[in-house]
């Protein structure tokens, strides 16, 4: 969520993801993916700026919750395991030209 600015001064708290069009036109005006129109004080380049900030501040949030790379190697050499060794892999695929 961004805070923007009502032209009446009034402050709003908008889902950033809702906003399909910025334009300016003198005054910003929104256009969300409902078709509503907001017209808000800040100017295009000011919204533009809040919307990545706030993206980053999300992408910020999930790479500390992610796991250290030391475990994601751990993680990777547990899921690739060397299945050649087991008997359904051993085996020729159906229909294939060692089966005939």
């Amino acid at each position: 969520m961004i805070e923007l600015t009502r032209l009446n001064g009034n402050p709003i708290l908008l889902n950033s993801d809702l906003i399909k069009i910025a334009e300016a036109s003198p005054d910003t005006m929104l256009t969300l993916i409902n078709g509503e129109k907001l017209i808000v004080r800040e100017e295009c380049a000011e919204v533009v700026d809040r919307v990545l900030a706030y993206r980053a501040r999300l992408l910020a949030a999930v790479a500390r919750r992610a796991p250290a790379y030391g475990d994601l190697q751990k993680i990777v050499a547990l899921a690739s395991l060397d299945l050649a060794a087991s008997p359904t892999a051993a085996s020729p695929p159906p229909g294939s030209s060692q089966d005939r």
